[in-house]
């Protein structure tokens, strides 16, 4: 576990997966730019027993509060096969739980936690064009402005651009630097 000051990073144990399911399949609690794609509860299962949801392309870590309770998660995920380093993704389930710091938090603790573990040199993040508390949140954590990805993302019935940030090693803090002891 990676205990910040407010919250928790850890694992997904197979007691959370009805839970994540749950709160995956409920849209209505999905910000204006999650995308809207479905999974059913036998695939998550599947996946987590064949990977417990983390390997050496994919990893799953749920953000929680300082009483467990499932408040996110964070994914990194192998972008193009042949580039070293990892795509970012995060997301707070319920919109009670959105703009109390859980994301830039989990964030930060994450990608010191990526650099420490894995030798890769750069972590990228894309998110939808005007998503504008993604990006503070991701630039708040050191992530630099890189490009548009015109047309890159279809989201209910229509293509949309997409921002990419990206952050490199030594931009990065230490684990040290970001947990709690």
């Amino acid at each position: 576990m990676l205990k910040g000051k407010l919250i928790n990073l850890r694992l997904v144990e197979e007691g959370d997966l009805d839970e994540i399911y749950r709160l995956n399949s409920d849209i209505s609690q999905r910000g204006e730019y999650w995308h809207y794609s479905l999974q059913t509860r036998g695939s998550l299962k599947k996946r987590y027993a064949d990977t417990g949801l983390w390997n050496n392309d994919y990893g799953t870590m749920l953000i929680t509060d300082k009483d467990d309770r499932i408040v996110g998660d964070i994914t990194y995920f192998k972008g193009l096969w042949y580039m070293p380093g990892y795509e970012v993704g995060y997301q707070i389930f319920r919109k009670e739980d959105r703009g109390k710091g859980y994301v830039s938090e989990a964030l930060k603790i994450f990608t010191a936690y990526l650099f420490a573990s894995k030798d890769i040199n750069r972590l990228e993040i894309e998110l939808a064009q005007g998503n504008i508390g993604s990006r503070r949140v991701a630039e708040k954590c050191g992530f630099k402005y890189e490009g548009l990805k015109r047309g890159a993302n279809y989201k209910n019935g229509k293509y949309e651009n997409c921002e990419l940030l990206g952050l490199l090693r030594e931009e990065c803090p230490s684990l040290e630097e970001v947990i709690e002891r």
